[in-house]
């Protein structure tokens, strides 16, 4: 009886954890969405401390980064997270975000193509690289017309492109 009493005990502290670790990551998630970079930031050290390795909060951390205006940090975080956890899609598909915005788009498709590797099916990663393709194509011509201005066709290429971007934009 005794023996029950604290494997049940063991349980229930085990699930209170799991709970409290629950909880600081919908914190930090819910301090992010609300502009609350310090306080988010705050938090997110104070768990890395005692998990330095936790892949969900390094995520977080290189969102706190980004939306404090730290890119490189951000890269850096992100970049770290595919080399320890290639497996996981989310941070490469969150560092071609970040590639994307610099015009990076060579090193983007490498990381979404691993996002793509690791989870087939991530329809997020999916359509980052749909709309990396359409700017790519835009690139592509915008340099054709700087080539040989005044083609009609690739004029109406572009403006086409430009619709359908300006059409899906949220």
């Amino acid at each position: 009886m005794r023996l029950l009493n604290l494997f049940i005990l063991f349980c229930g502290l085990l699930s209170l954890s799991a709970v409290a670790r629950a909880d600081i990551y919908t914190d930090v998630n819910r301090l992010i969405q609300s502009g609350n970079w310090d306080k988010a930031l705050q938090q997110a050290q104070s768990r890395l401390k005692t998990a330095p390795t936790d892949p969900q909060m390094r995520l977080l951390l290189s969102r706190i980064q980004d939306g404090q205006g730290q890119t490189d940090e951000a890269l850096d975080t992100l970049q770290a997270l595919t080399q320890n956890f290639p497996e996981l899609p989310e941070p490469h598909n969150n560092l071609a975000a970040l590639l994307v915005r610099q015009n990076r788009y060579a090193e983007a498709l490498t990381a979404l193509q691993a996002a793509i590797l690791a989870r087939p099916d991530y329809a997020i990663a999916l359509e980052n690289l749909g709309d990396l393709h359409l700017a790519l194509a835009r690139d592509a011509y915008a340099n054709a017309l700087k080539a040989t201005p005044g083609q009609t066709r690739i004029q109406n290429k572009q403006l086409t492109l430009d619709q359908l971007i300006k059409n899906a934009a949220p």
